[in-house]
């Protein structure tokens, strides 16, 4: 693969792109770009969209974080799906912990909405909605509460 500037140039653009659709982890646009660039010509062009701040994971896993909460998703899920991105421990383990304090309140919402304020009639009825709550991405621990409150 050819590395001119003018390669360069279009990844950039593409890359802006992008960007401006939605946030993208870095993991992402690297893997889109590396389809136009050579490995390290995409290394060069992330460091300078960062450095620019035109990309930052912080402010994708916020806006990524808060987007998959307001669609009824909890920790579990969430963490998996920003790991499929690429974005560390450290940074996951976070921004969770900043928003701790709302999965009870979101696991409620949720199971509202799915089921209605009655609560479970049978053990069928019980582990129905235990499953789709762990499908979620809630932990067992808040799902129990629910389920036996």
């Amino acid at each position: 693969m050819v590395d001119d500037d003018g390669e360069r140039r279009q990844a950039y653009r593409a890359a802006v792109r992008l960007l401006a659709a939605r946030e993208h982890s870095r993991a992402e646009l690297k893997r889109k770009l590396e389809r136009q660039l050579s490995v390290e010509a995409v290394e060069a062009l992330l460091d300078e969209l960062a450095a620019e701040g035109l990309q930052s994971d912080d402010r994708f896993v916020e806006s990524y974080l808060h987007s998959r909460m307001e669609r009824g998703f909890g920790p579990l899920r969430i963490r998996a799906e920003l790991q499929e991105r690429g974005i560390d421990e450290a940074r996951i383990r976070l921004a969770l912990e900043a928003v701790e304090e709302q999965w009870k309140e979101r696991l409620l919402r949720v199971a509202r909405r799915k089921f209605g304020d009655d609560p479970p009639g049978d053990r069928r009825e019980m582990g129905r909605r235990f499953r789709f709550l762990a499908g979620r991405g809630f932990p067992e621990h808040l799902i129990r509460d629910y389920l036996f409150s």
